[in-house]
Order: C-alpha cells, then structure tokens, then sequence
C-alpha cells in the first residue's frame, strides 16, 4: 500500500497517476475530503491535525507521501505545520511505514547562492522559519531512526490543472484572460521553477527507489533557467497574442499589502525575486540520468494550452 496525505492539490492527484502508471495500484488517498484519481483508489478521509485519525490513516501502507497544503496564511503555519509533522513522523514510525516528504525552499537564503542539498537554512520570516523548524524535526526523527525517510524539495511551481504558485497566478492566469502579467520586483533576474508533473513523477521515484530513503532531494528541474520577460514573451509566442506586463516595485506591493491579505502573505518572499534564483538539481540527475526533465518551452506550451 501506497499513501498520499494531502491528496486533493494538484501533486498529490499527479503522484497518484504515477502511482497507479509506473508502481502499484495499491493506493490510497488521505485527506480532508479525498477524491478517486484512478479507479482503484482507496479513499480515507483524516485531519492530520488528529493523532488518532493520522494513525488510522497511515496504517497497513509501505510508503506514506506527505504532500499536504496549508493556505498561505501565516498563523495557520506556524500553529498547524508543526503538530501535523509530528503527527506523521509518529504514524510512520508506529505503523513501520517510510515517509517521503514533499518540501519547499522557504527557509533557503534569499540570495543569488547556488542552492544544492547542503545548503544551510536562513529563513526570512515566520513562514520560512516554521518550514525549516518541521524539516529539522523530520532531519531528527531520520538521524534517530525514528523513521525510514527522505526530502524531497522544490522550488516555486508552474504548470497545468490546479497548479498553485505566483507565476501561475500573476503570470499565466493573467495572460490567459488577455490581462497584463504582473512581475514581482524585476523582469531581469532569472527564475528556477519546477513543472508539477515533473516534480510529481520523480517523487514517485524516489519513493520507489530503496537506496534514495535517508537523504535529501532537490527534484529536477529545467537548467535553462529564464527571466520572467523571457518568460512572458515566449508565453504570447506561444499564444500568438501581445500581451504587456508590468513589474510591481517592492514599496507598490507593500502598500497593495495594506488592503489585499494574499499580496500581505508574500511579502517575507520578495528578496528572491530581486536576485537570481539558482536551485541545483545535480544530484537527481547524476543518480537518474534517465529521467526527462521537462524543458521550460515545453511546460509552458502545455500550461497555456488548457482551456482557462
């Protein structure tokens, strides 16, 4: 039995594809409200908050994914980020079951840095510091033997169906209605993003892959890393339109701030944007040198291909 805690969002439903494509058909599907991806599917609905309902949910599975979102609320974050980690470290080590963490580079430096697995957290804000805080507690329970793990981090999403990031949203959304794409901070810096199928098919992998467990992963992404005016521009190529953007100064989205929460929510994000954001994927690729990375052209092509 394969399990995805956290299995509504858009990679926990593309892990579970991959699942039933490449691995087993064996899975089940934890969260809230859960939805059938394939037919096969097991469906338990548990709070990851609950001790008692992790427990029954991770029960009987040979691998336990942790996918789950929290909206981008800072609050719930430092509240619930905690509580629900250790609720899942504790199921995985009760039940026998290894656990496959699906991270974020939030406690990253934000700076110009190469980012590799060995890099140290520097968080710039309470969001960044309670993700570092849960991935230091899973880093213990793993040098403990607490728990039979690994990391698996990605930087800033892009790509189809219910896909959430700022690119897919102040870019891609934006595009698609015909309205100008709205930049953070510069147009010139260049920007490391993953394509969600990508990031969900190695997970699956690496889950899958006995000697990948007690280490950290950076998931593999396109290298031929573009600026958002590069990005914007082959975006009306693809589209065949002329669409302008605009590039939001940090002081305009600061005062934005003042009356729009979500705007509020990313302030603690905004340096990287002023730099270039260099996330190394080497290691997956030296260790899977068959694995197809999907080219920024070509996640692009499909993202805006969708009907939207």
């Amino acid at each position: 039995m394969q399990t995805v805690l956290g299995a509504n969002g858009q990679i926990g439903s593309e892990l579970a594809l991959n699942l039933k494509l490449n691995y087993t058909s064996d899975i089940r599907l934890v969260s809230r409200n859960p939805k059938r991806v394939n037919d096969t599917d097991e469906l338990v609905s548990a709070n990851l908050l609950d001790t008692q309902e992790t427990l029954d949910a991770v029960k009987g599975s040979d691998i336990v994914y942790f996918t789950a979102g929290l909206p981008i609320d800072t609050a719930m974050w430092v509240q619930q980020w905690p509580i629900m980690m250790r609720n899942v470290i504790d199921a995985c080590g009760q039940h026998n079951a290894k656990l496959v963490y699906f991270d974020n580079t939030y406690m990253y430096p934000q700076t110009s840095e190469e980012q590799t697995e060995e890099i140290g957290f520097d968080p710039f804000g309470p969001k960044g510091e309670v993700r570092g805080l849960i991935t230091n507690m899973l880093l213990a329970a793993m040098h403990e033997g607490k728990v039979d793990a690994l990391i698996c981090r990605a930087p800033e999403f892009y790509g189809p169906g219910k896909t959430q990031s700022v690119t897919n949203t102040t870019i891609f959304d934006n595009l698609r209605q015909g309205k100008p794409a709205k930049v953070f901070i510069s147009d010139s810096t260049l920007r490391t993003l993953i394509y969600t199928p990508d990031a969900s098919r190695a997970m699956a992998l690496l889950g899958n892959t006995p000697d990948a467990y007690n280490q950290t992963w950076h998931l593999p992404c396109d290298d031929n890393r573009l600026t958002y005016k590069e990005l914007v521009e082959f975006a009306n190529k693809v589209m065949g339109k002329s669409n302008k953007y605009s590039v939001l100064k940090k002081w305009q989205l600061k005062l934005v701030s003042l009356f729009n929460h979500q705007v509020k929510e990313t302030l603690e994000l905004l340096p990287r944007y002023g730099v270039d954001n260099i996330f190394v994927s080497d290691k997956f690729k030296k260790r899977f040198p068959e694995f197809q990375v999907t080219s920024y052209k070509t996640g692009i092509t499909n993202t805006l291909s969708e009907q939207g």
